[in-house]
């Protein structure tokens, strides 16, 4: 009976390790792959954002031409806080292209 259960428990313990030996994935592209289209997004983003960024600075000239000072102060910080999503935008399509290049010079490809 011993024997047995013993036998079952090493069976368990040698399946278990060559599952976890298959656990990683083998396919190193997907990494590049995911790199490159969240760079693309990126840069989807970024351009939205410059349209945004013109769209409001019409919008302040406006303002500032009718002599409404509030609502170009409302302007302005819709202006910063797409100035600020840009910076963002930029620094994560730098980190993107970083890595892109990481995984290429190690040849991951």
């Amino acid at each position: 009976m011993k024997r047995t259960v013993i036998g079952i428990v090493l069976m368990g313990i040698m399946g278990a390790g060559s599952l976890m030996a298959e656990d990683r994935d083998w396919r190193s592209d997907r990494d590049l792959r995911h790199d490159y289209a969240d760079r693309r997004a990126d840069y989807r983003d970024m351009n939205r954002d410059r349209a945004k960024i013109a769209q409001d600075q019409r919008e302040l000239r406006e303002e500032r031409r009718e002599g409404d000072w509030r609502g170009a102060q409302r302007e302005r910080a819709e202006l910063r806080n797409e100035y600020r999503d840009l910076n963002r935008d930029r620094s994560d399509a730098r980190r993107d292209t970083r890595d892109i290049r990481h995984d290429r010079r190690w040849d991951w490809r």
